[in-house]
């Protein structure tokens, strides 16, 4: 379960592009971030995406990538023209999400490694997918198979794309949109397959034109409320419209921050078998099992494109730093597995993240103003425009990540000693032990 966001510039406070997007895998589904050089490819060659090979293109563009660790596309990222790609995971009726062939992520990645716009990177994904279509295991720790729908932007632009099997139905984003598990397109589109419409009919899910809705005829209802999308989506959509004209960087990370009850000190996520979150925390069940497991939020302008990554799981309890491509990325460590990696910067951050559900509420409200007052230092110095060149840029970046790893390990050891003063339920903490135990996580950060 994941949520993507953008507002285009006339709904920004300095006129800049803004994206935001959460990435919800499973719960020990390490994400890892990635920097990919562009590269010039010999006629013939193919590229290995999850399950299948397919053509390779003459050049490919230098993307940067948050990724799960086992697969080869990702769910959000940016190239170095500006085009910045989210994908969600949608639930529809056309049934056939499980032949392998390329997944949402593949998409996303070839997308990002072959265009210069937003609406090129559009193009990129529909050719492919009506070429050789979608479907594969997308799970980790269990089966899931699922469409896909991406929101794409560069630094003018923004399409939502929502696809179902190799039909799909493109929108033109005017001011600021989101998009969750669900297809949101209904009865008005800007572009589509050719037979969308047709495909529907000849399956009985609507009479005619005039009756049709993508998100009606296409959608497994079971599936798409069980994900709990349309709550999200109306969350995400009224903080934009709320905020629209005045929105910053900031605003876009405080989105992916958000919970059901924003505004009660007492929340912990601990309190549901189902439902979800935009800041998403995994529970007891077969239901609630995702967590936000990587965060990115982008401004983007003609000039330049800033990235703020957390690289790390629960944007709650992490803190977003900054990258530009001619900085390049600063190092993370090795890169993690679906088990407890020493020095990598996902796993080490896990130590806070798992001490903190030990006893949230408390845990966290210590935690917040200090990692408001360290995220701010990041902001503000990124914005402050002193820093131009790509030395300068590649420095900040370094210290920022730096100065992360740094706190976390002072955190960790400050509010692993609080006194308890709130329990989880016995079943929250029976699924936090079973997934401690399966990731080998360190015994002496399994805090009880």
């Amino acid at each position: 379960m994941c949520d993507t966001l953008v507002a285009l510039g006339n709904s920004t406070k300095n006129g800049s592009v803004l994206f935001a997007k959460n990435s919800d895998r499973d719960f020990n589904e390490a994400q890892y971030l990635e920097l990919i050089e562009g590269k010039s490819h010999s006629k013939g060659e193919k590229v290995k995406c999850t399950y299948i090979e397919i053509p390779q293109v003459n050049r490919t563009n230098t993307i940067l990538l948050s990724k799960p660790f086992w697969i080869w596309g990702a769910e959000m990222g940016a190239n170095e023209h500006g085009v910045v790609i989210g994908n969600e995971a949608v639930f529809t009726k056309v049934g056939d999400a499980k032949t392998e062939r390329l997944i949402g992520m593949d998409l996303l990645r070839l997308g990002l490694e072959r265009s210069k716009t937003a609406e090129e990177a559009m193009h990129v994904i529909i050719d492919l997918l009506e070429t050789h279509g979608q479907g594969g295991n997308c799970g980790f720790a269990h089966p899931f198979y699922y469409d896909n729908s991406y929101l794409i932007t560069d630094t003018k632009d923004a399409w939502v794309l929502e696809t179902a099997g190799r039909q799909w139905a493109a929108e033109r984003v005017k001011e600021v949109r989101s998009i969750s598990n669900l297809i949101t397109i209904e009865s008005k589109w800007d572009l589509a397959s050719r037979d969308l419409v047709q495909y529907a009919m000849d399956r009985g899910w609507c009479r005619d034109r005039s009756q049709f809705s993508f998100h009606k005829c296409y959608s497994d209802l079971i599936y798409s409320n069980f994900g709990a999308g349309t709550g999200r989506h109306s969350c995400t959509e009224e903080f934009l419209s709320q905020r629209k004209k005045k929105l910053e960087t900031v605003d876009l990370m405080e989105a992916l921050r958000l919970h059901a009850s924003a505004n009660n000190a007492n929340w912990k996520p601990d309190g549901a078998l189902i439902g979800a979150d935009v800041c998403m925390h995994a529970g007891f069940g077969p239901v609630r099992m995702s967590q936000t497991t990587g965060s990115m939020v982008s401004e983007i302008k003609a000039e330049s494109a800033l990235h703020w990554f957390s690289g790390t799981s629960a944007p709650c309890t992490s803190l977003f730093k900054p990258v530009w491509f001619e900085g390049g990325l600063p190092e993370t460590g090795p890169t993690p597995k679906g088990t407890f990696t020493p020095n990598s910067l996902w796993w080490e951050h896990e130590k806070l993240h798992r001490t903190i559900l030990r006893d949230y509420s408390v845990r966290m409200a210590e935690l917040i103003p200090e990692r408001d007052a360290l995220e701010k230092q990041f902001v503000d110095g990124a914005a402050n425009g002193k820093i131009s060149t790509s030395n300068q840029k590649e420095q900040f970046s370094e210290k920022c990540f730096l100065g992360e790893s740094e706190k976390t390990k002072i955190w960790v050891n400050g509010l692993g000693k609080l006194p308890r003063k709130s329990h989880n339920a016995f079943y929250y903490n029976s699924m936090l032990n079973s997934m401690n135990q399966a990731a080998n996580f360190p015994l002496e950060y399994d805090l009880e």
